[in-house]
């Protein structure tokens, strides 16, 4: 795949991701306007029950079909079809948050809490940490995407991955953390908690956490002894070599 191809095609994924934003935040709108909670951060926060909260869980694990879906038609190999599902769902993330607060003002800042996922037990933090998240989702796909990372010389090393996931893991505890602990409770108990203090600490490592394949791939490049000038179908052009 030429550049020119790939950059193209990482438009179009962006293109998709911020359309289905819109689908998503307009759809989340009406539950919450269907519900009188536009704010989610109050008493009752999910009012769902019978099919209505069935719906909604499959409407979610939906969402994820339909991002991972797009990243597998638009890469070529199982590295760069990942990239772009993570370029979409990033985008599709952020934007929805921009087409929330056009429609409604909400959000009204980064730290207004919001429910963030349903599966398998519902998430909560500010608005900033998903945003966080899948600016790292962006910037990571793009490397991928735009093949610097299909060079042996610029891959992430299974070591990173390993903090990856560490980190993946570190951050759902800390999104879930409030509902784990009612949990015990009763599975009812998890829809009506409210948490009162985000773990930011926990978050902060977290997060570097999962930066590690991004740091240690843009590290390399930087440091890569003549650089590069060109991506290319076989990996990065550097300066001399002909592509």
């Amino acid at each position: 795949m030429k550049f020119s191809e790939a950059r193209r095609t990482w438009l179009l994924v962006v293109v998709f991701a911020i359309g289905m934003a819109w689908v998503e935040s307009a759809s989340v709108y009406y539950l919450r306007v269907m519900f009188d909670r536009l704010d989610p951060y109050q008493a009752n926060p999910m009012p769902l029950g019978g099919v209505m909260e069935q719906v909604e869980l499959v409407r979610e694990a939906a969402t994820l079909l339909m991002l991972f879906t797009i990243g597998a038609l638009a890469g070529r190999t199982w590295r760069t079809r990942l990239g772009y599902a993570t370029i979409a769902f990033g985008v599709w993330d952020i934007f929805y948050y921009v087409f929330l607060y056009v429609i409604c003002g909400w959000p009204k800042s980064l730290l207004d809490w919001d429910l963030l996922f349903l599966l398998p037990l519902p998430w909560w933090g500010p608005v900033l940490a998903p945003v966080c998240i899948a600016m790292l989702m962006i910037g990571w796909g793009t490397l991928v995407s735009q093949r610097a990372a299909d060079d042996p010389a610029t891959s992430a090393t299974s070591t990173a991955w390993r903090l990856t996931g560490l980190g993946v893991a570190l951050a759902l505890y800390v999104f879930m953390a409030d509902t784990l602990r009612v949990l015990p409770q009763g599975f009812n108990a998890t829809r009506t908690v409210l948490p009162e203090v985000f773990n930011w600490w926990g978050f902060l490592a977290a997060l570097a956490l999962m930066a590690a394949p991004v740091a240690q791939i843009g590290w390399r490049m930087v440091t890569r002894q003549g650089g590069f000038t060109d991506v290319a179908e076989g990996g990065l052009a550097r300066p001399g070599r002909r592509v």
